[in-house]
Parts: C-alpha cells; structure tokens; sequence
C-alpha cells in the first residue's frame, strides 16, 4: 500500500521561504508586543493610571506646541492628605489618590495630557477655550471635593487645591513658565475651595526647578517639591 500523500500543485522556493521566515516572525510578533506592554507600563503610574513626569511632559509639549492659546495648564494638589495616611492607612490614601486620578481623567478627557508628578501633586494640559474656563475649573474642583468610597463602603472627605494658568492670558507657551504660574495661583487658592486662573504677577514668582519657590521641599537640596 502507497502511504505517500501527494500536495497539489507545486511548491515554489517563495513559499518555502515565508513558511521558513513565519516561524521566527511569530516569535518576534509576541516578544514585540511584551515589550510594548512593559513599555507602556514605564509611562504610566501603577497607582492612578496616570502618566509619569517624563511622558506626561512630552504629551503636554506637543499639546501646547499644536494648540496655543486655546489651552490650559491645570495644577491639582491633594488638601489634608497626610491626614488621611495618618488617621486611615495607607490602603485609604491609595484609594483617594486612585479617585483623584480617575476624576482627573474623566474632567480632562481622552485627548488632554494628565500626570501624576508625584505624591499627592498632579498636573493637567487640556483644551480649554477662555470662554468655559471658569465653569469648567469649578466643575473639576467639585469633582475633587467628593467623597471616596473605599472598598470598606467607608467614606473619607477629600478637598483639591487647583491652580492653572493659560498662554494667551501669560504671553507664553513654555510649560516650565506656564506650570510654575499655575502652581503660584494653586498656593495663593490654597484651601479656599476655588480655582485660580494665573496672572502675570503669579507668573513672576521665582521657582526652583520650575516649581514656586518656598514651595515645601524646594529649599531641600534645591529640589521642588
């Protein structure tokens, strides 16, 4: 009995080649997209989702560069927050921080660039035309002053100071001066319950490492904050 199985046609050396070639692509395929996902992983906060310091800069940049004027520069400081670290735990401030990132995110929407600077410190660059500023800057100062419910069904009262600055308002589409704007007018609302929109005055604050001098920390090896 003939065992031997016949294929149609004729297999040419091309075939053979990118039946030869597929077998390593495929490896290739899977350790590329792990990397991408370890990638991805290095631009973003484990904690909040957010982008970290370096990501969230060239976002913003980009965002600033294309868009100008109809633009915001948001600064975001958690109020109280060692409070909550000291009197719930550690798991009740991660929870708050989490909140605040998911708020964040929701305010901004999906085009802004939204970071996590570090600790309780967050930074936002959005579209934001000069007409829905101040309604929209209040919305987001709500947002933060709602209480977060842990995972417990404990709830934990939580308040956001928010400081912002626009380049068409400062002459300037410099993130580093438009931050360091944003950051003096989030000091001078500091628990008011307000934001506060930057002025040239605000914009004139010396700063360390592009972060409002006499900021907490910023005396500290010359670092900010």
């Amino acid at each position: 009995m003939n065992s031997t199985v016949r294929l149609p046609g004729r297999i040419g050396p091309n075939t053979l080649l990118i039946t030869a070639a597929a077998i390593p692509l495929t490896g290739w395929a899977v350790h590329a997209a792990t990397l991408h996902k370890r990638l991805a992983a290095t631009r973003r906060d484990p904690l909040t989702g957010l982008l970290r310091r370096d990501a969230y800069t060239i976002r913003a940049r980009r965002l600033l560069a294309r868009h100008g004027d109809d633009l915001a520069v948001v600064m975001v400081d958690a109020d109280h927050f060692k409070q909550i670290n000291d009197s719930l735990g550690h798991a009740a401030g991660d929870a708050v921080l989490a909140a605040f990132g998911t708020r964040l995110t929701t305010w901004a929407g999906p085009r802004a660039a939204v970071g996590r600077l570090g600790g309780d410190e967050f930074a936002v660059v959005l579209e934001l035309t000069p007409g829905r500023r101040e309604q929209r800057l209040q919305q987001l100062v709500r947002m933060l002053h709602t209480p977060v419910t842990l995972d417990d069904e404990r709830t934990v009262d939580v308040a956001a100071s928010v400081g912002a600055a626009a380049p068409d308002v400062l002459g300037t589409r410099d993130l580093t001066l438009l931050q360091r704007a944003a950051d003096a007018a989030l000091y001078d609302g500091k628990h008011s319950g307000r934001a506060v929109l930057a002025t040239a005055e605000q914009a004139a604050v010396p700063s360390i490492n592009g972060r409002r001098a006499g900021r907490p920390g910023t005396a500290v090896w010359g670092r900010a904050a």
